[in-house]
């Protein structure tokens, strides 16, 4: 599945690996984003009272009893955005082995089981195997984020994948207008046809499912690019003269202003501490949910 031959940007678009690639991501996002959109008030209308040990609705709990269960659910939004983190590591890092079909292939299959029993665990009263089912989706959202531009390079070559990539991320904009509207209306249809509010989500789970067999079917259909729409030799060259001639200029623009190793140290550290702090205080949040 990895190409020896470079796909110009103005031609890319033409293939029909493009466009595969296109729903794949579009729909891998589509739906976790949806979830990201109502992670909070799902787990406080799936559960109610059970999340502080009471068999009663979210309508009985008390206003201290509301506070306790909204700092709960803040924990498994934090703990979700955790994960999405993660699996921008774990996944993308897992494809280098797997190959990058196949990574998006277990997205697809185990997304599609995960949203499947989501229901099941909520009305069964599983806390921290919900929780657990929803921290793997968001590891996979995450993933198909970070994997995406080597499955490009595989399929179009490296000259010029980062535009490639830009024009792919339409499929991100295109999901994160899909997604929350998708799962929000659905919310809404569900409580207005006096469905309880436990199980308002269930139908959105399922045909989360069936937007997930889309993108499997879609990431299955993926061939290598056909050599026709490669670059002739003397096209590639042109290219690389003209990138070299444009990171020549940069590199001497930018010369006098390269930092030291303290200062790429220092920014490090700028970043990682509050990612940290962050992760530290998320994860005592969510520790009450298992």
């Amino acid at each position: 599945m990895i190409t020896h031959g470079q796909v110009h940007l103005n031609t890319a678009w033409k293939t029909p690996q493009f466009w595969l690639i296109w729903m794949v991501l579009c729909m891998n996002v589509t739906a976790g984003i949806a979830v990201l959109a109502v992670a909070v008030p799902m787990l406080q209308e799936v559960f109610g009272g059970r999340l502080l040990g009471l068999d009663i609705g979210v309508a009985q709990l008390s206003a201290d009893q509301l506070k306790q269960m909204s700092a709960i659910a803040a924990g498994f939004a934090g703990l979700l955005s955790l994960f999405n983190i993660g699996g921008r590591f774990f996944w993308a890092s897992l494809s280098d082995r797997l190959g990058r079909k196949v990574t998006y292939a277990i997205f697809f299959l185990l997304g599609i089981a995960l949203y499947a029993a989501a229901p099941s665990m909520g009305h069964s009263g599983q806390v921290g195997l919900f929780v657990a089912i929803f921290c793997v989706i968001l590891s996979m959202y995450g993933g198909g984020f970070a994997t995406v531009p080597a499955y490009l390079s595989d399929m179009f070559g490296t000259q010029f994948v980062g535009a490639i990539h830009g024009h792919l991320l339409t499929a991100w904009s295109t999901a994160g207008v899909i997604g929350p509207l998708l799962i929000n209306y659905i919310r809404d249809a569900q409580i207005a046809a006096g469905v309880p509010k436990a199980q308002v989500y269930d139908r959105t789970m399922y045909i989360l499912v069936a937007l997930l067999l889309i993108g499997l079917i879609c990431n299955l259909l993926v061939k290598p690019v056909a050599s026709k729409y490669f670059m002739t030799d003397a096209q590639i060259a042109e290219a690389r003269l003209k990138a070299h001639e444009t990171s020549a200029s940069a590199t001497s623009s930018n010369s006098a202003s390269s930092g030291c190793s303290f200062a790429v140290l220092l920014a490090w550290l700028v970043v990682g501490i509050p990612i940290a702090w962050g992760a530290w205080m998320t994860l005592q949040k969510a520790a009450v949910l298992f």
